[in-house]
């Protein structure tokens, strides 16, 4: 291969997804030091997972070098190799190892190289390979930079680093992540007290360590000064006994005017629980208890002690009685969402004290309102209340309709006074910072600057928790911030926190020390980067960069109206440290690439705006790399099936439009089960990445036939390789689409019938149509009764039928009624008949044991055992371990079910084979460990 020829990359052929997955997975956990934890923002891409693409994507293939490994075999072993320094480099704790580092940036540094026609600095010397990469190497770009994830991981690989966003909160993180902290790595601190310690020799930091102390000591700085100007705010609880005790946190309800005449116009409370605590043997609750004496005819009263069961579960539900609806703890009259928008949109709801939370020398204490009254917040801590309008259509927005309309109603007014108090007291600390650099001979402007920067972000961490939609977890006893969602939903019972505390919600424990703790684990040694505030379809990046970016996913966030939470608090303090970012009221959102119908007049002008602008971005990336690949990271999740909707076919219509072709596509499973967001629904955990090339100039033009062949030929492998990576049902229909447009965008262009070309819209259509076809055809490979069952299953799901109908079907198998009711797989209801339920299985059945095993019983068992109390995971695991082949055909059944259940709508069965798919891989690991050597796998009655 010839060094000006385009190479194939690692990222094309092949890469350890199972390690990246893992890691990614994994890294959702990590919260101390995380970059993520600097400041809030919405769908950050793991740092594990960037760093791997990256990596992939600038390593050379081993079979782009035929002359250096010339035959497969010693490809697969030079791979094997590029995989083990992929595992190494992807663990969290491998973040700022600078040898496993350093191994990683050779391998690029080696890449460049060869390209070059040269040969790579020294293996081991980490300053030249450093120095070579900022020379030679491609510098990475990202017009879509948001949190930082991608041009952070560029500069860790030793890469120069650029990045891009419309949005000034994303600036402002990115560059928090990518400037400041290389800029000032290894200068001593400035602050007096470190000084001291200096002047001693005791100061033996590293890296940002000094960026970090100087902004701990400033940022306490502000606390002591914030309390004592508006410490009287948020006093102390008095215990019954006379002692007083620091508040943690304030909980309210909300009111609403009672609908009945009785009332007499009385605000009653809308409560979704009334538990403080759920932990045993402390178990604590609110009650309402009717007073005639109290505002309205009632009042909270705190208790704590033991509960029965019923009276757990009653206090739990607190005043709802339904979705959105409630009861009138008065009359008993129902309170349903329409009448409660009304009242509150009439301005005739408020908010109600319950209780607060204390500190205690073992947990939280909880004590009745009256031992710390909320203090009456005088005018002049009120001189600025942010009066800019939420947008009425903003995506996930549902506060607007019940009298929510200005971000100042978006806080309690202690909230007000503190927020304007800490954000005042940056610019305060900035002059300080200043003066103390100027003593140092540092250049103290900037450094002044670079530490406020750190503590706007310490800033953005308290918007988060000093919201009204901050509520109350029972079971952990801490407050849930208000973005914990992508939304701004209605909460209708918050906690407002003291920033005071030295516990959760807190200015030193919850923002600052999380920001210090980031800034202590950013990584060392490596390039000056540069995040700009442009519009993704202005970039005009040099030539040769690589790209690398995760885009807005159509119409999911709506990022632009969510920041405004922060900005309008940011702004004032920001425009003393990057004035470009402060020039405007609110974010903008009129050029921002989401699909919002509302703000571009409807549904079919916003996919319209969507698709022209990242058209244009794709168009602007194509002029600009020559031959190396770009990445994408997508993840969509349509209403209906890919391609009846509009977010995947407007992205994938804007890559192939300007000429780019899918050359490989990875699921990547980035989502912990356990998120908020995926409680109590099957959501996408995985992101796709798509490896785009340039497509030839002579590419081949084919006919609707043969590209349906093409895809017939080359999907059935794809699936089944997604399906292996552990890639729950949720997620394939999406991981589908890359190998499935991979062979569309290969093509100059589809003729169809007319000789015009294919739309993307149809491409997808026909590519869920082959999916389809391809599951239906593995139906048949299923033993007879499992069919039998498959089919019920479709049109009844677990209900009973008429016995007739099953002899039918059985028929059409040609199995008897009475041969599936011996099986297990069917109940006989004398006269009726149905699918035996999960509940009613014999909980002793093992594959080994069962002489007519069929694969439905084995997905059936596998999903009840998983969830049982007395099995899990490791029950489940033996069960998979002893069907041998048969778990293979198993685990495609439960995809099967999972899109059957999911069409029916049937919730609860579509998360059951979700998990169970989602989980099969680690169960078939876990089998192999626990499988006893005695274990022999069942033989099943039909041929696998």
């Amino acid at each position: 291969m010839t060094a000006s020829a385009p190479r194939k990359k690692l990222i094309e052929v092949s890469i350890p997804l199972e390690a990246i997955n893992a890691a990614s997975a994994r890294e959702k956990s990590i919260r101390h030091g995380h970059p993520s934890t600097l400041h809030l923002w919405w769908a950050r891409r793991p740092l594990a997972a960037c760093r791997a693409v990256l990596f992939s994507q600038l390593v050379d293939d081993p079979s782009s070098w035929p002359e250096r490994f010339p035959t497969e075999e010693a490809q697969d072993i030079e791979r094997r190799r590029l995989h083990r320094v992929i595992e190494r480099m992807v663990p969290w704790e491998a973040s700022n190892n600078e040898e496993i580092l350093n191994d990683a940036r050779w391998e690029i540094a080696r890449s460049v190289a060869w390209g070059l026609g040269e040969e790579p600095p020294a293996k081991g010397d980490g300053k030249a390979i450093l120095a070579y990469l900022q020379a030679k190497a491609p510098p990475v770009y990202d017009p879509f930079s948001g949190g930082g994830s991608i041009p952070l991981e560029a500069q860790r690989l030793g890469l120069r680093a650029h990045g891009s966003d419309i949005n000034p909160v994303a600036v402002l993180i990115g560059k928090a992540l990518v400037e400041i902290a290389p800029k000032f790595a290894g200068r001593p601190p400035v602050n007096p007290k470190a000084r001291k310690e200096l002047e001693r020799g005791r100061w033996n930091g590293k890296g940002a360590h000094g960026l970090a102390d100087d902004v701990r000591y400033y940022g306490q700085w502000m606390r002591d000064e914030a309390q004592r100007r508006i410490g009287h705010l948020y006093p102390n609880a008095v215990r019954p006994d006379g002692s007083e005790v620091s508040v943690n946190a304030w909980l309210w309800a909300r009111t609403v005017r009672s609908p009945d005449p009785a009332a007499k116009g009385a605000m009653v409370p809308l409560v979704s629980s009334f538990m403080l605590s759920t932990k045993a043997n402390s178990k604590s609750w609110v009650e309402v208890v009717l007073d005639e004496s109290a505002p309205d005819g009632w009042r909270f009263e705190v208790k704590s002690g033991e509960m029965s069961g019923a009276e757990e579960e009653r206090a739990k539900l607190g005043t709802k009685t339904g979705r959105g609806e409630f009861g009138c703890i008065l009359s008993g009259s129902a309170l349903n969402d329409d009448y409660i928008r009304m009242q509150t949109a009439a301005g005739n709801g408020s908010w109600r004290p319950m209780a607060i939370v204390a500190e205690a020398s073992k947990g939280k204490q909880y004590l009745p309102i009256e031992s710390a009254p909320v203090p009456k917040v005088s005018s002049d801590l009120l001189s600025f209340t942010p009066d800019q309008l939420m947008f009425s259509g903003a995506l996930g927005f549902r506060l607007q309709a019940y009298g929510v309309r200005t971000w100042g109603e978006f806080f309690r007014e202690r909230q007000i006074a503190s927020l304007t108090t800490f954000a005042g007291l940056i610019e305060e600390a900035q002059n300080l910072v200043r003066s103390d650099a100027s003593q140092m001979g540092e250049d103290a402007d900037d450094y002044a600057r670079s530490v406020a920067a750190f503590l706007i972000c310490a800033l953005g961490r308290s918007v988060d928790y000093w919201t009204i939609n901050t509520m109350w977890e029972p079971g952990g006893e801490f407050i849930i911030h208000t973005f914990s969602e992508m939304t701004i939903p209605i909460v209708w019972d918050s906690a407002e926190g003291n920033p005071f505390a030295l516990g959760g919600g807190g200015w030193n424990k919850t923002c600052l020390d999380w920001v210090v703790r980031v800034i202590d684990a950013l990584p060392l040694n490596v390039a000056q980067g540069a995040i700009r505030n442009l519009r993704a379809q202005d970039i005009d990046p040099p030539s040769n960069v690589v790209f690398s970016s995760d885009p807005p996913y159509f119409d999911n966030i709506g990022y632009a109206d969510l920041s405004d939470a922060f900005y309008v608090w940011e702004r004032k303090p920001l425009s003393a440290v990057f004035p470009e970012l402060s020039r405007r009221l609110a974010t903008p959102k009129d050029d921002e690439l989401v699909a919002t119908s509302a703000r571009h007049g409807g549904p079919k002008p916003a996919r319209d705006f969507f698709l022209e602008g990242m058209t244009t971005v794709f168009e602007r990336m194509h002029r600009s790399t020559s031959t190396d690949p770009i990445s994408i990271y997508y993840s969509y999740k349509e209403k209906g099936q890919v391609g009846q909707g509009s977010g995947w076919e407007s992205f994938l219509e804007a890559i192939v439009v300007p000429g780019w072709q899918i050359d490989a596509s990875w699921p990547l499973k980035t989502e912990r089960p356990t998120r908020n967001r995926s409680i109590g629904k099957a959501a996408l955990a995985s992101s796709i990445v798509l490896v785009c090339r340039k497509r030839p100039s002579d590419a081949p033009i084919v006919t609707r036939a043969e590209f349906i062949r093409a895809l017939k030929r080359e999907m059935p492998g794809a699936i089944d390789a997604i399906r292996k990576a552990g890639v729950g049902p949720v997620d394939v229909q999406q991981c589908i689409i890359g190998p499935g447009m991979g062979v569309f965008s290969r093509y100059a262009k589809v003729l169809e019938d007319d000789d015009g070309g294919m739309s993307v819209k149809t491409a997808l259509t026909i590519i869920n149509r082959v999916w389809g076809e391809i599951d239906q055809e593995l139906d048949t490979a299923f033993d007879a009764e499992t069919q039998v069952a498959l089919a019920w299953y479709a049109a009844y799901g677990f209900d009973a039928r008429a016995s007739g109908e099953l002899i039918t079907l059985a028929n059409a198998k040609n199995i008897s009624a009475d041969a599936l009711f011996d099986s297990e797989v069917f109940e006989n209801l004398r006269g009726k008949t149905a699918l035996t339920p999960r509940e009613k299985l014999p909980k002793n059945w093992t594959p080994m044991k069962d002489r007519t095993l069929t694969i439905w019983e084995c997905v059936q068992h596998t999903a009840r055992v998983l969830n049982a109390e007395d099995g899990g995971a490791e029950a489940a695991a033996q069960l998979v371990a002893e069907m041998g082949p048969a778990g293979d055909q198993a685990r495609k059944l439960a995809y099967r079910l999972f899109a059957i259940a999911t069409h029916k709508g049937w919730s609860q069965e579509e998360l059951t084979y979700n998990q169970l798919a989602q989980e099969w891989a680690h169960l078939e690991d876990a089998g192999t460990r626990v499988a006893s050597s005695t274990t022999k796998p069942a033989q099943a009655a039909f041929d696998l």
